[in-house]
């Protein structure tokens, strides 16, 4: 008896162990289980992952072949453009240098023209010495020549007194036979006895303007040439003073371009300044008009190398 219940239980204790090593084995078999489903999940989160970078790498990729096409469109429209500005700049050219061309054929005809005018120029300026109407027609035969700006400059060849351009600027302008002012031509004692290399005609013809100019707008009082010299800056000065109506300070360079007229209901082209400042720069010297003046009416001065 003592022996059956001693081997029952033996009996019980070996199928314990067994059931235990059973019940052991089959909880690490479950947790291997589990580990290899966690595991297979992580590999298809992972391949999941893999294919949507793929997707959006293919996006991508097919962006940029969009991108790449548009850039070739974009490209070839601006090799278009170049092609269309080449062509166009190479038409400008074409045209610019036929423009050219034509503007040194009519200076180099302008040039020969007024050539052959200056002797007779020259001849009808002698005759026209002492008539004022056949001097006003001269001097306008010339104005339009002198009224370019980037001519040469003149020749200096006459060896006269520096009263003498404004005496024959008078008698060309006829200013001290207007009977409706005064008129006063005042040579100071140093210029009366200087002598300066330049062109008679030309500071004449500059000064006659000056002293039309003032004739014109001077309507009441009466108008005073000055003449002096500067000898620091070796120039004779030639002021022409007026009682006329005045011009603005603002004007002062306004009224020297071609065809300027502040006043509309007096005679004139607007040229006369140009031509007049335009031969002085000619002849190495200047007009210009006198701001600082006080008045009434305006001052306009002309300078000549000595």
């Amino acid at each position: 008896m003592a022996y059956a219940i001693i081997v029952l239980a033996i009996i019980v204790v070996v199928l314990g162990i067994a059931l235990f090593t059973q019940s052991k084995a089959g909880r690490q078999q479950a947790e291997e289980q589990q580990q290899l489903l966690s595991d297979y999940q992580r590999r298809v989160d992972e391949q999941q992952k893999l294919l949507e970078d793929y997707r959006a790498l293919e996006k991508n990729f097919d962006n940029v072949g969009e991108g790449y096409e548009q850039a070739l469109l974009a490209f070839d429209k601006m090799n278009e453009e170049q092609d269309k500005v080449k062509t166009a700049n190479e038409a400008l050219q074409k045209t610019v240098q036929s423009l050219q061309e034509t503007n040194s054929r009519l200076q180099e005809s302008v040039m020969k023209k007024a050539e052959a005018m200056q002797p007779i120029v020259a001849k009808l300026t002698e005759l026209a010495q002492d008539d004022v109407k056949l001097a006003k027609l001269v001097g306008q035969l010339t104005d339009l020549d002198d009224l370019q700006g980037d001519l040469p400059p003149l020749e200096r060849t006459d060896n006269i007194m520096v009263a003498q351009i404004a005496e024959q600027a008078v008698r060309q302008s006829g200013i001290d036979k207007a009977d409706y002012l005064k008129f006063e031509l005042a040579v100071d004692e140093t210029a009366s006895v200087t002598m300066m290399s330049t062109s008679l005609q030309k500071g004449a013809r500059a000064l006659v303007h000056l002293l039309d100019n003032a004739l014109k707008f001077t309507t009441d009082g009466g108008v005073t040439l000055k003449v002096g010299v500067d000898m620091d800056k070796m120039q004779a000065i030639y002021s022409v003073e007026d009682t006329g109506s005045g011009i603005d300070a603002s004007e002062a360079e306004h009224i020297f371009e071609p065809y300027v007229k502040l006043n509309q209901f007096f005679d004139g082209q607007g040229i006369g300044l140009t031509v007049a400042r335009n031969i002085a720069r000619r002849l190495g010297g200047d007009v210009v008009f006198d701001t600082a003046f006080e008045g009434p009416g305006a001052r306009f001065v002309l300078c000549l190398p000595i």
